[in-house]
């Protein structure tokens, strides 16, 4: 079974996904109607190919508006593919990224950062709630300089984080000065910044560039899209050549039009934080809702979609028995609930009304 994704079942040509896929992952969920709305006006007659067409270029023009940055912007196919390439535009095969053990890139990449970056190292910190510190990052650079270990170079920061928590700006601020102190670049994996930022209600430029984030992963697939990732880089000179990187890596899309008119339809008119807000919102009223069921521990600190519970065994198994599918997070001893943009009230419901059954039931 892949960690992202529904379980193999036989889906119905008619149909809506099952319910009980929605809390398995932000990515079950389809497009957003201002997102699907853009793809259908793009598939409208002939453009030219390659990000040659006016789609690409108001979508590039948009995340520059969106950041308030002259950044340079590319378009990918998904999040691993973002990520891998942007960590190997920033470093030699040398080097080492200094990242969270449990960040996306060390435990769901499928080792692509150190193969699109022809070896590079990761290298393992730990931290509270999913997140870096400053003192983590200088004793990961200070404990060995030698010729014979690989050098630090990337510092990579999940935004928002696997464990559903969010940088502050002063947490930013922090690793920011660690990075300039010890000459490290910083990468920021936006899978879920969305979230970050509807969490924190800050303007993204507070959350990038102003915090010092030299390549954003920004990602579209959980907020609304079907596909399609973006890299923005906010240092002009990590970004020479990357259209060939893309190239090389299979990432650049012939009919690229279909990767870029979602963003316009997500960014135009504000879908992008509306989506983002409507997750989190649905994630607070399954956190509370799971507070009250007897046997239930929820885990952690929630600021984004993510919520995470030790759940009972019998309750646990009674929940997937009834068609709910949700993962039990890696290493945590719990279970992820995922909510997304589509995830509604009588969703949340559905799945509190089954635990609270089960949980009296024994």
């Amino acid at each position: 079974m892949r960690t992202e994704d529904c379980p193999t079942t036989p889906v119905a040509t008619t149909a809506t996904a099952a319910p009980g896929c929605q809390f398995a992952s932000d990515n079950t969920a389809g497009f957003c109607p201002e997102a699907w709305r853009a793809l259908e006006a793009a598939n409208a007659g002939c453009l030219a190919s390659y990000g040659n067409d006016p789609w690409t270029t108001r979508a590039c023009d948009l995340i520059r508006e969106f950041f308030e940055y002259p950044a340079d912007v590319f378009f990918v196919f998904n999040g691993t593919a973002a990520n891998s390439l942007a960590i190997a535009a920033m470093c030699q095969s040398y080097h080492a990224i200094l990242c969270h053990e449990l960040s996306h890139v060390e435990t769901d990449e499928c080792g692509a950062p150190e193969f699109f970056s022809n070896g590079t190292k990761l290298l393992l910190l730990s931290g509270d709630r999913g997140k870096l510190t400053p003192a983590g990052i200088t004793h990961a650079v200070e404990r060995r300089q030698d010729i014979h270990y690989p050098k630090p170079r990337v510092v990579s920061v999940t935004q928002a984080t696997e464990l559903s928590t969010v940088y502050s700006l002063d947490e930013l601020a922090g690793v920011h000065d660690a990075c300039r102190r010890h000459g490290l670049r910083l990468h920021m994996d936006g899978a879920r910044f969305a979230n970050a930022v509807a969490a924190l209600d800050v303007p993204p430029r507070q959350l990038t560039w102003e915090a010092g984030v030299d390549v954003l992963c920004l990602g579209g697939t959980k907020n609304g899209m079907g596909v399609g990732d973006a890299v923005v880089f906010f240092r002009k000179d990590l970004a020479e050549e990357f259209a060939y990187r893309c190239k090389q890596a299979g990432q650049l899309a012939s009919k690229m039009r279909f990767l870029t008119a979602p963003w316009v339809g997500l960014l135009e008119d504000g879908a992008w934080l509306d989506n983002a807000r409507r997750a989190n919102a649905a994630a607070a009223r399954l956190e509370a809702g799971l507070r009250g069921i007897a046997g239930v521990e929820v885990l952690g600190s929630r600021e984004a979609n993510a919520v995470f519970a030790r759940l009972p065994e019998p309750l646990a198994s009674g929940l997937r028995d009834r068609g709910w599918r949700f993962y039990d997070f890696i290493g945590s001893g719990g279970c992820r609930f995922m909510c997304s943009w589509a995830t509604t009230d009588a969703d949340i419901e559905a799945l509190l009304a089954d635990a609270r059954r089960l949980a009296a039931a024994g």
